[in-house]
């Protein structure tokens, strides 16, 4: 299966037999607090709201939400809200983690600390975590990753190995039975002296010998051939998959930032944004995200994660 655009992936958020409960770390933000109760009323995940209670509380009835009504955990005196909502994880009581009003580093912290056991090892990409972006591209015919614009600065061959497995393995589990996947550089030719045609040459080929499974790996492929078939005819490239790619991997995180963001402000495209590759996933979106960004999000981790506890 396939998504045509966010709607479709929140009607499958609304219809998960037991609705996931989401823990906000640091819940003191306007816009979390919107895209949480929203997510609530529309059935699709139940809010833990983690921070300093008598402001959560405040913003809360701000909002014209009963605080009296939420489960809201305080959190004081310097301990990281991130890691009191990892232990609300661990303790069943929730099945994703939301990032609320404090830095990302402080979020992820507690994510990767063995001892809280929410980090995955595999091998060759050993505890890798990704940041994973779909976006609804105003006038496209599905919706479309991008990734990695947002965790790993300058991945080399063998992250980005790390990259397609934890892109693949979401959107399996969203339904995709075999996600395609193009491996983006500024051409679409092999080229010794552009490391990023040599790293996508040799991830196609670990497709091929089935090292990455599950999908299907092309690259290097440039842009304009990944999302157009009449471009990739003019330029010779026989593929069946320009034009209805599911999945693209960026070369570096300025390349991802860069061209999610000429997608969101320029093309006007709705995106989620998450963290994966922990053993469950993560809300993480820009600062300058919509409310509605941060429910979009929401609904992708509901359809992805699992039932804890």
């Amino acid at each position: 299966m396939e998504y045509k655009n966010f709607g479709e992936l929140i009607e499958k958020a609304k219809n998960i037999p037991e609705r996931r409960r989401g823990v906000v770390a640091s819940a003191e933000d306007d816009h979390v607090l919107e895209a949480v109760f929203e997510a609530e009323k529309r059935g699709i995940a139940t809010p833990v709201l983690v921070g300093d209670a008598k402001v959560i509380a405040a913003k809360v009835k701000a909002l014209g939400f009963d605080p009296s009504k939420c489960r809201i955990i305080d959190v004081s005196g310097g301990e990281n809200p991130a890691q009191r909502a990892v232990e609300i994880i661990n303790s069943g009581e929730a099945d994703f983690l939301i990032k609320g009003r404090l830095d990302t580093k402080d979020l992820l912290k507690p994510v990767v600390d063995k001892k809280n056991n929410l980090h995955i090892d595999r091998p060759g990409v050993k505890g890798l975590m990704s940041h994973l972006t779909i976006f609804q591209i105003p006038g496209w015919h599905k919706l479309i990753v991008i990734t990695d614009g947002g965790m790993v600065m300058y991945p080399d061959a063998e992250m980005k190995k790390g990259i397609i497995v934890n892109a693949v393995e979401t959107m399996r589990s969203m339904g995709y039975e075999t996600p395609k996947v193009g491996v983006l550089c500024a051409v679409e030719k092999f080229n010794e002296k552009m490391a990023e045609t040599v790293d996508a040459a040799a991830l196609a080929e670990a497709n091929r010998r089935g090292e990455i499974a599950n999908c299907v790996v092309e690259g290097p492929i440039s842009y304009d051939v990944a999302m157009s078939a009449e471009i990739a005819a003019i330029k010779g490239y026989k593929s069946p998959n320009c034009g209805n790619f599911d999945i693209l991997i960026v070369p570096n995180l300025t390349a991802g930032n860069l061209l999610g963001k000429s997608l969101t402000i320029s093309a006007h495209a709705e995106m989620a944004g998450i963290v994966v590759g922990a053993k469950i996933p993560i809300v993480l979106t820009s600062r300058g995200s919509s409310a509605a960004e941060k429910f979009n999000s929401i609904a992708l981790c509901a359809v992805t994660s699992s039932r804890r506890g």
